[in-house]
Order: structure tokens, then C-alpha cells, then sequence
């Protein structure tokens, strides 16, 4: 059986270094003519939440959401630089994609709260873009909930490879929100503890399989190989 396997980008594959909260407030003021004086509120939001939350939170009207979009467009693409150089790619996370990549069974994604731009410039930065197939992702701008962007995923992979309908998918996280995504639209889940939320409480969201992060790349892969192994 084929398995799908949907990467987390922030905190799970890299770390970004505040840059991410710089992307938001420059798209805020480009959008808005303001200053933003309190910072985006992320962890494992949709840009769509993240800036709604945003707009609220300054008492301000909010923009038409393409025009969100091309302002969090500009200043990703903006701060590229600014990520490579501050950034980093999490230990494990590249030998990770490789692996995944080299099982040809397994189709590997992403599923992310950030919109497609700033996903490809996240991975792009540190060279992991090409390690996954980022057409059949889900992103920030697809919807407003985690647990509906799964299954957006689920159905884009599914036409791109032809898979069978019960083709099983796992979503691979670092924070509570990717848990409950995962639980609440019939996926499995890998948590990784590389990010602010420690292993106690992804298992206290619902996480039966938590790892320190990426490093053991054995592991991983014999605990996704019996996902798919388990739904033939």
C-alpha cells in the first residue's frame, strides 16, 4: 500500500529564526499602512488565522485576502536572504526527505500553515524544496483550519498519483494544532519535540508516536513503512 506522507515546515524540517514573525508584520503594514505592535501568534495557525488574529488583535479592517496574499508574497520573497543566513535546516530533517523520497511507495509533501510562496522560499533557503513534491501540498491560503488542509492533501495527492482511495496518510508536526489536525481528518501522526511544545504535551494532545527529532532516520522510516505495510 502506498502511504502519503505531509511535512510540517516550521520547527519540524527548519528553524527560522523570528524570521517568520518579521514575514508577518511586513505583510501587516504593507496591508494595512500600519505598524504591527504585537507579533504574529503562530504555532501551527494558517497564515489565514494567523493574520485574521492579526487584524483583530490591532482593531483594524481586513483586507481582501488576495491582497493579504500578494503582501505575505513580497515579504517572503524579501527575507529569503535574511533566512538562509539566520536560519537553519533541523538536524536529520534533509536525511529525512532523502529517505522518504527514495521510497518509491511513499508519496512526500507538505502541509503547512504558510501559503505556497513562502513554503517554497522556507524550504528553497536551505535546499530541501526539491525533496518533496510541493503540487499535491496543502497551504496557509487553502483554508482556515489544520485538520481541513489534511484533506485538501490527501485528495490533491490521491489525482496526481493515481492512488487507491484508502491510501493512508500521516502528517509529520511539531505542535499540538498538527496533532489534532491529524486525528480530526483520519490521518496518522509523528510528533517531533524539535519545536517549543516538549514530548509530554504532543502526547497529551494525542500523539502515540513522539520523537525527539529527526535524527534517527531508521527509526522513522520502519515506523512509516509499517503504517503502510499495516493498511495493505
Amino acid at each position: 500500500m502506498p502511504l502519503i506522507v505531509l511535512w510540517d515546515i516550521d520547527h519540524t524540517l527548519i528553524e527560522n529564526s523570528g524570521v517568520s514573525k518579521e514575514i508577518y508584520a511586513a505583510a501587516f503594514s504593507a496591508a494595512t499602512g500600519r505598524d504591527a505592535v504585537r507579533p504574529a501568534r503562530t504555532e501551527g495557525r494558517t497564515d489565514r488565522l494567523i493574520l485574521a488574529e492579526m487584524f483583530r488583535d490591532h482593531e483594524v479592517n481586513a483586507p481582501e485576502w488576495e491582497m493579504a496574499i500578494r503582501a505575505l508574497t513580497a515579504a517572503g520573497a524579501a527575507r529569503e536572504g535574511d533566512l538562509a543566513r539566520r536560519g537553519r535546516a533541523l538536524p536529520g530533517a534533509r536525511e529525512a526527505l532523502v529517505a522518504v523520497a527514495a521510497e518509491p511507495a511513499m508519496v512526500s509533501s507538505v502541509l503547512t500553515g504558510n501559503i505556497y510562496a513562502n513554503a517554497r522560499v522556507k524550504l528553497r533557503a536551505f535546499g530541501l524544496d526539491t525533496l518533496v513534491d510541493m503540487g499535491c501540498g496543502a497551504y496557509g491560503a487553502d483554508a482556515t483550519d489544520r485538520a481541513a488542509l489534511v484533506d485538501i492533501a490527501r485528495r490533491r495527492a490521491r489525482t496526481a498519483y493515481a492512488l487507491p482511495a484508502r491510501t493512508p496518510v500521516v502528517l509529520i508536526g511539531d505542535t499540538p494544532r498538527d496533532v489534532r489536525a491529524a486525528l480530526d481528518s483520519d490521518a496518522h501522526v509523528v510528533a517531533v519535540a524539535s519545536g517549543i511544545h516538549g514530548a509530554d504535551e504532543l502526547r497529551e494532545a494525542g500523539a502515540t508516536v513522539v520523537l525527539p527529532n529527526l535524527l534517527d532516520t531508521r527509526a522513522l522510516m520502519r515506523h512509516l513503512r509499517t503504517l503502510a505495510h499495516s493498511a495493505a
